[in-house]
Order: C-alpha cells, then sequence, then structure tokens
C-alpha cells in the first residue's frame, strides 16, 4: 500500500507526524544511549568489585599467611595460579585442579583486561567477569603467580535485558501519549488559524465591513490577523474609491448626455433626418444605456439599492407583454410553449429589466427568431430565452457574465451593446435568489445551435 506524501497532509497532520518523527529519534537515542551507559556502569562495578578482591588476595598470598581455602566474598570464585598456569590455591567455591581461564585468557587478564567467560566453567547458570592480578613475593618474578577473581554477572546482564524489554514496550507507549497530546496541542494552536480561514471564506467582495476574527492572545497569529485586517481596509477603500469615480463620473454624465439626446431629436424634428443626426442619436443612446448599466451596477456595487419585497408576477403576460414591445425588432421575439399560469415571486422590475436585458443580446444576434418559454421546474419558475445565433463556445460561457467581456467576432458584431447586459442579469438573478445557466438552443433544420438562457426564479 503507497502511503500518501506529506504535502496532501493537512497542517495539522504534517506537525503531529514531524513532532512524532523527532520524539522517536530522541527515544530511540536516549534508549540506546541509557542501555548502553547502565551496561557500561554495571560491568564497571563488577570489575571493580573483582579487582579489589584480587589485590586483597595478593596482598595475602605475598605475606605467606593465606589460609587454605582463600577466603571469597558471595559468589565470588578465587584462584591462585603459577606462572605455569596451575592451580595452587583457591575459595571454597572454587575448583583445585583446572584454571579458570586458559592460558591465552590469562595472558591477557595479567595485561589488565577484563574478561567476561561462561559461568559453566566453574558450575554457574550466568556469565563470569574476571580479573586478574599478579601476585610479587621476594625472590619470584612479578609474573610467577595470579590471583585469579570471578563474579557473577548474570544479574547484571539480565537487568540490562530487562531495560532493553521495557524501553521496548514503553517507548510506543510514550509515542502515542505524545501523539494525543501532540494532536490536542496542535488543535487548539490553530485554532485561531482555522477562524481566520472560516472568516475569509465568509468575505465576498462585497461593500461593507470585511474583518478576520482577532485572537485575544497576543502571539503570532493575532499580528498576522491585524496585518490581514488591515490589508482588507486598504483594498476596501481602493474600492470604495473605485466604485466611486465609476458612480460619480456616470451621474455626471447623464445630464450632458440628456441635453445632447434632447438637442439631436429636435434638430431631427426642425431640419428633418439625415445621416449625421441620426448616426450622432444613436450613438447618444448607446451612450446613455451605457451610463445607466454602469450606475445600476455601481449600486448593486456599494450595497445601495433601496431593498424591495418581492411580489407576485404573472410570468405568462410579462412576457407577452415584452414580445409586443419588440414588434418592429430585426428579428420576430415570439412566445412560445408557455404555461398558462406561472406566478413568480420576485422584484417586477428587477425580472423586466432580465428578460429585456437578455431579449436585447437575442435580438443582436439571432439569425431569424428569439423565442420566449415560462414553465413551471419545483419550486422554481424556469424562464428560457433561445435565439437562432452562433451561440457561445462552452468553455466562454462563465467567463460570458463578466462586465465588459468580448467573445468571438461572430457575437461582438453587434448594434449597440454594452457588455454589461449578461453582468447585470446575473446580479439581478442573484438578488432574487436565483440562477441563469448559458446552454446550447436546439437546432433547426440542421442549423447551427444557437444560444439558450436558462433563468430561475422563485414561484
Amino acid at each position: 500500500m503507497r502511503l500518501p506524501s506529506l504535502s496532501r497532509l493537512t497542517l495539522r497532520w504534517r506537525l503531529m507526524l514531524i513532532g512524532l518523527a523527532g520524539a522517536a529519534v530522541a527515544l530511540l537515542v536516549g534508549s540506546i544511549v541509557l542501555s548502553a551507559v547502565l551496561g557500561i556502569a554495571g560491568r564497571r562495578a563488577l570489575d571493580e568489585t573483582a579487582s579489589n578482591a584480587a589485590k586483597d588476595i595478593a596482598l595475602i598470598v605475598t605475606s605467606d599467611t593465606a589460609p587454605d581455602p582463600l577466603p571469597a566474598s558471595g559468589a565470588q570464585s578465587v584462584q591462585v595460579v603459577d606462572s605455569q598456569g596451575r592451580v595452587v590455591a583457591g575459595s571454597a567455591n572454587a575448583d583445585r585442579l583446572t584454571s579458570l581461564l586458559r592460558p591465552a585468557e590469562l595472558d591477557r587478564a595479567r595485561d589488565g583486561q577484563r574478561l567476561q567467560v561462561s559461568g559453566r566453567r566453574v558450575g554457574a547458570s550466568g556469565p563470569l567477569r574476571v580479573v586478574a592480578v599478579p601476585v610479587t613475593r621476594p625472590g619470584e618474578r612479578r609474573d610467577a603467580s595470579t590471583v585469579i577473581v570471578a563474579v557473577q554477572a548474570g544479574d547484571v546482564l539480565h537487568a540490562e535485558k530487562v531495560l532493553r524489554t521495557t524501553l521496548l514496550v514503553v517507548a510506543p507507549l510514550i509515542l502515542l501519549v505524545m501523539g494525543l497530546v501532540a494532536w490536542w496541542v496542535i488543535g487548539r494552536a490553530l485554532r485561531p488559524v482555522e477562524r481566520l480561514r472560516a472568516g475569509a471564506e465568509t468575505i465576498s467582495g462585497d461593500a461593507g465591513a470585511e474583518r478576520l476574527p482577532v485572537p485575544a492572545q497576543v502571539d503570532e497569529i493575532q499580528a498576522l490577523a491585524v496585518t490581514l485586517n488591515g490589508m482588507l481596509d486598504r483594498l476596501t477603500h481602493a474600492r470604495e474609491r473605485q466604485r466611486g469615480l465609476v458612480a460619480d463620473a456616470a451621474h455626471e454624465l447623464r445630464s450632458p448626455l440628456a441635453s445632447i439626446q434632447t438637442q439631436l431629436e429636435v434638430e431631427q424634428r426642425v431640419s428633418g433626418s439625415n445621416a449625421l443626426t441620426d448616426d450622432l442619436l444613436v450613438d447618444v443612446r448607446r451612450l446613455a444605456a451605457l451610463i445607466e448599466d454602469l450606475l445600476l451596477l455601481a449600486r448593486s456595487d456599494e450595497n445601495a439599492w433601496v431593498a424591495r419585497r418581492p411580489e407576485p408576477v404573472d410570468v405568462p403576460t410579462l412576457l407577452a407583454d415584452i414580445a409586443r414591445s419588440y414588434a418592429g425588432a430585426r428579428v420576430a421575439v415570439t412566445v412560445t410553449d408557455s404555461a398558462d399560469t406561472l406566478t413568480a415571486r420576485v422584484v417586477p422590475e428587477e425580472l423586466r429589466r432580465i428578460l429585456t436585458n437578455l431579449v436585447d443580446n437575442a435580438v443582436r444576434h439571432a439569425s431569424t427568431a428569439v423565442t420566449l418559454t415560462a414553465a413551471a421546474d419545483g419550486g422554481e419558475a424556469l424562464i428560457v430565452v433561445g435565439d437562432d445565433g452562433t451561440g457561445i463556445r462552452p468553455e466562454d460561457r462563465v467567463r460570458a457574465f463578466e462586465r465588459f467581456t468580448r467573445l468571438d467576432d461572430a457575437r461582438d458584431r453587434d448594434a449597440g451593446g454594452s457588455g454589461l447586459g449578461l453582468a447585470i442579469v446575473q446580479e439581478l438573478v442573484h438578488r432574487a435568489r436565483g440562477s441563469v445557466v448559458l446552454t446550447d438552443h436546439p437546432a433547426v433544420d440542421g442549423a447551427t445551435p444557437g444560444l439558450r438562457v436558462e433563468v430561475r426564479v422563485p414561484r
């Protein structure tokens, strides 16, 4: 089974695993060091005891007052051997015939090495620690005789084994407890971070105070929250200045545009229609519509719309009214397959603006016809505006709702579009707690599918 990479885990898991890995390494190293130190200390204590006993026996042997058998403390085994390795004296529990150490071992022991041999040589079950001390008598060589003292090392080795076993059992339990504690501690430490994340998730970019919760505890997370709130303040001020500029500019342009439009209309009536006046009037009306759209979106961004309560709206009647208003359009606008009775609960002016924007777009891009349809869909009213134009590619349908969006040339070649129609539609539909999506309109006679706009609002 392949384990997930560390980068795919949450921060809480990563911190806990890193902490447990460090604790495991520390426990392992500490256990090895502790076991080694205690083992060395135990063996050194045995060697020290045996060495002291050997020196005492050597003094007794040197003074020629050694009793037979030689004195031994507890489970110690004492032998005195000559230069040939023959036993010349021993304690009561020592072998009087065979030396405890073999010749090579005896040479090493005489050189000061501490040896560990099997206890079976003296009939013991555990190993022995052996120390040898040369005896120097007057008229003899230094290595003529040697005192050998052996002590039982089984208890020390058993203690080392018990310690290692205990560490092997206790270490995982310690890691488990540390993991639980680390999970709890890290969770409490990251709780302010989670609150910051939840607070950031609620920030939508709409007007109004947007703040992240600031923890009460003075630490780095509080400093981060204060810094992020300062950044949000700066962004809010910049957004407000930008929206205020758009709203002020649009508002200031309304009066001169209205004056220009009035003068052009008067000129048409007095002097008659001409190409220059007609073109200027079209452009002025387009600018006036653009200004109104900008003002509407600016008020939406600033949440400055006057809240109006939704009212029951007869959808079929509204569709028929809109279709009649487009009687002189370049393509036919008809109501087809619409429900006889269907009531939506919306603000009437906002729903009319939604449908008017959609029909305007459809009329500009349709080849021969625009159709309006309404039907009940559960608890919602489904209103469909379809045209047989060139449609919009699926990858561009989300982007089409952005402000001033321009798509392919086939749909950009319009006469009067401001690039804000669908953005306003989406804003108004969201205010009505509905949804709007773009899909393919069914093709007719093998033609290229057009665009189908589905608007859903509460019934």
